[in-house]
């Protein structure tokens, strides 16, 4: 006898897409056959791991036996002294959606609303519609974070507030200034996840965790997967009050950071170097690209993380999907509501070369 299994879902759930990830390199040469393929759809670092890295997960690997510190101590007292704050204010994550994730589950239920902006994330939906709670998603203004529309969202049965600075996928930033007037209009039961997955790559970094003191229902989410290169080990984490880490930690799975993760997290957090060379060729690369859109008059999105959005003038799909071809994997938008957008990694100079080359050809710009 068959069952229906789709039925036996949370309501929820029955009507959730999985996530779509960027396409990996090697699924795309097993389906066209194409090698030295330049992959730039999932806003990774394009200089690789570190030297201080690769030796810090070296040193783990005779410990591979052992399960990991459930507690992860040591990044989170590597964590603590880099920002002055407690570690007993820390949440591991597997990744920062993850902490995402824990965020929604310890907090919001069926009955909960939560708000978000439009273009943003789309995590937040995800984890939103998961739970049953109802989603509000507030109309973006400039392609960004309309706050004060967001702030007049609020309803007796709101229990969190998403915010991404900068945004992803448009790459748009919030000032310290309007962050912080949004702050003071929310009601301190309603708990405020500042996503700052791109913080580094930002030219006016808000000093966010001095906020803490004054605003207990602010949350800050941060990764490793973005400036420091390890997107491939998972290593994300939320900064809060105690009391909300501690209910946070109470969800957490244990075990959610691996060893390796750990040790590698530690050793990228004290590699400065590795850091500003990283931020340093994202800058450059993001000037000649927004050289290239501008030359070619395709409108872009001014961006603030290690990525940019730019107009095809035509539905982006096909655009998509003739890159592939040329082996150049971009991102597609359309599933934010941007059918006509493509959204770009910031690659190393011959990377960056190779996608423009190949969007050339491609929209036979200049002829």
């Amino acid at each position: 006898m068959s069952c229906d299994f789709v039925a036996l879902a949370n309501t929820g759930v029955q009507g959730l897409h999985p996530y779509q990830a960027g396409k990996p390199v090697d699924e795309l040469e097993r389906e066209l056959g194409l090698s030295n393929i330049v992959k730039l759809a999932s806003n990774e670092n394009p200089l690789g791991p570190s030297d201080a890295v690769k030796a810090a997960i070296s040193a783990e690997l005779a410990e591979l036996t052992r399960y990991p510190d459930a507690n992860g101590y040591d990044l989170k007292t590597a964590l603590a002294n880099k920002y002055q704050i407690n570690t007993n204010q820390i949440t591991l994550g597997n990744g920062s959606n993850d902490v995402l994730e824990i965020l929604a589950r310890t907090f919001v239920s069926a009955q909960h609303e939560v708000i978000f902006s439009q273009y943003a994330f789309v995590v937040y939906p995800l984890v939103t519609q998961s739970i049953g709670a109802k989603a509000v998603a507030v109309a973006a203004k400039d392609w960004g974070h309309d706050l004060d529309a967001m702030a007049s969202a609020i309803t007796d049965k709101t229990k969190m507030i998403f915010i991404a600075n900068p945004n992803n996928p448009t790459g748009t930033c919030l000032s310290s200034a309007q962050l912080l007037a949004f702050l003071a209009k929310v009601p301190s039961h309603i708990i405020v996840v500042l996503d700052e997955a791109y913080y580094e790559y930002a030219d006016e970094q808000a000093d966010s965790v001095a906020w803490l003191k004054q605003y207990p229902n602010l949350v800050i989410t941060r990764t490793f997967s973005k400036a420091y290169g390890l997107a491939a080990l998972r290593v994300g984490y939320a900064m809060s009050n105690d009391v909300i880490a501690d209910l946070l930690n109470r969800v957490r799975q244990p075990f959610n950071c691996n060893s390796l993760a750990i040790a590698a997290a530690c050793a990228a957090l004290q590699d400065s170097e590795y850091l500003a060379r990283s931020v340093a060729l994202n800058q450059q690369g993001m000037k000649d690209l927004e050289s290239f859109f501008t030359q070619y008059d395709l409108p872009y999105i001014p961006s603030k993380g290690n990525f940019i959005t730019f107009d095809t003038g035509r539905d982006a799909n096909p655009v998509y999907n003739q890159l592939l071809q040329l082996g150049v994997i971009v991102r597609p938008i359309g599933g934010y509501g941007m059918p006509n957008h493509l959204r770009i990694s910031i690659g190393t100079e011959q990377e960056n070369q190779t996608f423009k080359t190949a969007l050339i050809n491609v929209l036979e710009l200049g002829k």
